[in-house]
């Protein structure tokens, strides 16, 4: 009998996390017909998050806890999550109850069709987002052409894929970036993200900017192409100043502005070189990152009931 995993990761969702079993309970665990385990990974919450897990895991053989020993981000959760799953396939979904939980199923049901990776698009979003949109549409534009115009959060991954992500083992990297850069078969399932009702979002302005800068280095040529450009239009810039300088001694009938103009001048190119520093360094630090080969999570405390059962047996 096939057997799913459901990833969970946990990040200050202490009011959401009983209200979200219940939900699963209800909607997927009551009416399956194959073998589940529920894996959730706490990245490291300050709040009361670990201990509603541990309460849910004691009530529940089939629920495994991790705990982070710090905010690793949302990449190295689910990669958590998904490196300690046991199942033929794991389902990647939010804790914070903003997408329907029938989705799990309906992944599920595309699996079986012999897709290797299932993905809950946002057909649209009582939650508007401007960031959300723009990151997606610069993302199709320069990085990942395959990546919904919505995007996507929750999704699907057979064992296969599971196994490549593991292999891949990156840093400073976007975990739906590499699923889609994988290029397995592919289905989707479309949905309509509710607003929050429970808790508040802690996606805040540097951890979206992290996710812009992860994307562009990990998996598009930009940032190199951009500095080309900027180079080679500083030289040509270059050169036609000095014609301009040039001409101007020989004619004489055109002032050219002293002091003033070369400073401009020079405060341009020094911003250009900073800028060119500034993206090359960030490559320099993820390699130096990747180079050091640490972890790109900690475990803290790994409960799993169903391995101790089974241990018993």
């Amino acid at each position: 009998m096939n057997k799913l995993s459901i990833i969970i990761p946990v990040y200050f969702n202490e009011l959401n996390l009983e209200p979200l079993y219940d939900d699963i309970r209800k909607k997927i665990i009551d009416i399956i017909d194959f073998n589940y385990e529920i894996i959730m990974v706490d990245d490291g919450s300050e709040d009361g998050s670990w201990k509603i897990m541990q309460k849910l895991a004691a009530n529940d053989p089939c629920i495994r806890i991790i705990h982070l020993s710090r905010n690793f981000g949302s990449h190295a959760a689910v990669l958590c999550g998904l490196s300690n799953s046991t199942g033929d396939c794991a389902v990647v979904k939010a804790a914070d109850l903003q997408e329907p939980t029938e989705l799990i199923l309906d992944m599920y049901r595309e699996w079986e069709k012999g897709n290797n990776v299932v993905l809950a698009i946002r057909k649209d979003r009582e939650d508007k987002s401007i960031f959300s949109n723009l990151y997606y549409w610069l993302t199709r534009q320069v990085a990942l052409p395959k990546m919904p115009p919505q995007g996507f959060d929750v999704f699907l991954l057979d064992r296969k894929v599971i196994r490549v992500l593991e292999v891949l083992d990156e840093k400073n990297s976007s975990i739906t970036g590499q699923i889609l850069w994988s290029g397995f078969r592919t289905a989707e399932v479309y949905y309509v993200r509710k607003q929050r009702e429970i808790g508040k979002s802690r996606w805040t302005l540097k951890k979206k900017i992290r996710l812009v800068t992860d994307t562009l280095f990990s998996f598009s040529t930009v940032p190199i192409t951009l500095i080309i450009w900027i180079g080679g239009l500083s030289c040509v810039g270059s050169a036609l100043w000095a014609i301009i300088v040039f001409f101007s001694k020989i004619i004489g009938d055109i002032t050219v502005a002293g002091y003033t103009s070369l400073f401009i001048f020079q405060l341009f190119s020094f911003g250009i070189i900073m800028l060119t520093l500034g993206l090359l360094g960030n490559y320099l630090w993820r390699t130096f990152d990747a180079s050091r080969k640490r972890p790109v999570y900690i475990i803290e405390d790994d409960v799993d009931n169903e391995s101790d059962a089974s241990e018993q047996r």
